[in-house]
C-alpha cells in the first residue's frame, strides 16, 4: 500500500515558523498560527517538512486505499500562503466570495499577503472546512 508523502513529524511548530522569512512572512505566519488556533480549538503540528497541521483525520476510500491527514493548515511560502481546506471538494463559493484576493486550488487556497483577505471570513471558511470534513471522516485534536 502506498504511503501519504505527508505525514505527521513531530517537528517543532515555534521553530519552523521563526525560521520562516522573509520577516513580513514569518509575522503572517503567525498570525495564520493564532487564527487557525483559535478557529479549530487544535494545537498545531508539523505534517512533512513545512505544513502547520490542526486535527487529522484517518481516511478509507472504496479503493482500500486509508492513511492519516491533517484537517486543515497552511504552509508559509515565500511568495504566498497556501492555506489548506478538507475537503477540498466541497462548494465554499458563497465564503470564498466574500473573503478578498485569492487564487483556489483543489483543497488548497493560495494568499499573497493577508491583507488581501478577511481574516473573519478564513476563519469561517476553517470552521466550514472542518465541519464539512467531520461529517465524512471524524476529526481528531491531534
Amino acid at each position: 500500500m502506498s504511503r501519504n508523502k505527508t505525514a505527521l513529524t513531530g517537528a517543532s511548530v515555534i521553530e519552523f515558523l521563526q525560521a520562516v522569512e522573509p520577516e513580513r512572512k514569518l509575522v503572517e505566519a503567525q498570525e495564520l498560527d493564532r487564527l487557525f488556533r483559535k478557529a479549530t480549538g487544535y494545537q498545531p503540528q508539523m505534517w512533512g517538512p513545512s505544513i502547520v497541521g490542526y486535527g487529522r483525520y484517518h481516511y478509507r476510500y472504496a479503493t482500500g486505499r486509508e492513511g492519516e491527514f491533517l484537517a486543515t493548515g497552511f504552509t508559509p511560502r515565500r511568495a504566498r500562503h497556501s492555506i489548506y481546506i478538507m475537503p477540498g471538494y466541497q462548494d465554499y463559493s458563497a465564503i470564498l466570495a466574500r473573503l478578498g484576493k485569492h487564487r483556489l486550488g483543489k483543497s488548497c487556497l493560495y494568499v499573497n499577503k493577508l491583507a488581501d483577505i478577511d481574516l473573519n471570513v478564513l476563519a469561517e471558511l476553517i470552521r466550514a472546512g472542518i465541519k464539512d470534513l467531520n461529517a465524512i471522516w471524524p476529526v481528531q485534536p491531534e
